[in-house]
């Protein structure tokens, strides 16, 4: 079993990152910051200018986060946001029809399919069975990313089964949910992360990785409630029980998989339901071991070229300084009514480009900003 004294070293906590670092208001500072970094980069942020003279496109991918369905009225969250339960499964249903309708290769959903509620009212299985159907309809590959409110309602051999997991692996015995999925004819390469691996969530108690997840709680957390993290001053806030982290296993898989890429000449697309920069998001939504997985990606940038996530339910956005894209996407579920949610991803060989659908930004990745610097230097 793992010990509390190797969870110390590999859950270690940075010092807290200063307060202009970690925003409240995403959406709005999400544009801001955009909107400077590629001004100070001599880069035009439209994604219209963008296409201007690119290259030829690749290949194109959906992603849509957050849907958490359960059918059932529509409600709020425990700080009062509003959630359109009723309306959820349909903007997953126009979310398919739009990624048919644009041909893409594959379709990315970042975590929390059903919602916690939908176990509240014994409706579990429908839901899974509902949203499961809609995705089908796609008739693509589907890239699932196990979210807590997942973990709410199934176990994690269930979702691994149900969510095409397992055949992603290659491997049914084995119990973790991440994989690396590579699009046919591309060298392009999308590694699934289980932010859920370490966590008091992801496996019953009495596994190492619940018990791990426990002692981490315990220690840097003091609230008799882990679900809250009052008290808690900044990137220590992510210590919450609805949150989880990487094993030291999937890190050393991580590290070996970046590797593999490189020698393939592969670029590499990382998505995981929780967040991995602490400048991209609210620190309740950070990895336990964002900082762990960080270093690992940016040891590996010349092959990574961006990150989505999602659980925060707002966009955020921060290219760090080894160049490396982290998005945080939009919710579904907090997406009003007759409104989409959705965005389609082209890829060219200098990046991508994102079309956002309703409430969803669009954006342009291309060249890191280091690189976009160094050309208008020059």
């Amino acid at each position: 079993m793992l010990s509390t004294s190797s969870a110390a070293k590999a859950f270690g906590i940075l010092p807290a990152y200063p307060s202009q670092y970690l925003y409240r208001t995403p959406l709005r500072t999400y544009r801001a910051v955009h909107r400077a970094i590629h001004r100070g980069a001599g880069r035009h942020m439209a994604v219209a200018d963008a296409r201007e003279g690119s290259s030829e496109k690749l290949f194109s991918f959906g992603i849509i986060s957050d849907v958490q369905w359960a059918p059932i009225p529509d409600g709020h969250s425990f700080h009062g946001t509003p959630r359109y339960y009723a309306d959820a499964l349909e903007k997953a249903k126009r979310a398919v029809e739009g990624f048919k309708a644009h041909d893409v290769e594959l379709v990315v959903h970042l975590g929390d399919i059903v919602d916690f509620h939908a176990k509240q009212h014994g409706k579990s299985d429908q839901a899974l069975a509902d949203i499961v159907e809609c995705f089908d309809g796609l008739e693509k590959p589907v890239l699932h990313c196990i979210g807590n409110h997942c973990l709410y309602n199934h176990p994690r051999h269930v979702l691994n089964d149900r969510l095409g997991i397992d055949m992603h692996k290659g491997d049914s015995n084995a119990s973790h949910s991440y994989f690396t999925f590579r699009p046919p004819g591309h060298k392009h390469a999308f590694i699934v992360l289980d932010g859920y691996d370490i966590s008091i969530l992801g496996y019953p108690p009495g596994h190492p990785h619940h018990e791990l997840a426990k002692a981490i709680l315990d220690k840097e957390n003091p609230n008799e409630e882990k679900n809250s993290n009052k008290g808690l001053e900044g990137v220590a806030r992510r210590f919450v029980k609805f949150g989880g982290g990487l094993s030291d296993e999937q890190v050393e898989w991580l590290r070996q998989e970046l590797h593999a890429c490189r020698e393939r000449e592969e670029t590499v697309i990382v998505c995981c339901h929780q967040c991995i920069h602490p400048k991209s998001c609210v620190p309740t939504c950070l990895l336990y071991n964002y900082d762990v997985v960080l270093n690992v990606l940016q040891e590996n940038a010349d092959v990574v070229h961006a990150t989505f996530a999602g659980h925060a339910h707002s966009a955020g956005y921060h290219c760090d300084e080894f160049g490396i894209h982290h998005r945080v996407c939009e919710a579904v579920l907090e997406t009003k009514p007759g409104q989409d949610c959705y965005g389609i991803a082209s890829v060219y060989a200098d990046g991508m480009d994102i079309q956002g659908f309703g409430n969803f930004i669009s954006d342009s990745y291309r060249q890191s900003v280091a690189e976009a610097a160094t050309a208008a230097i020059e």
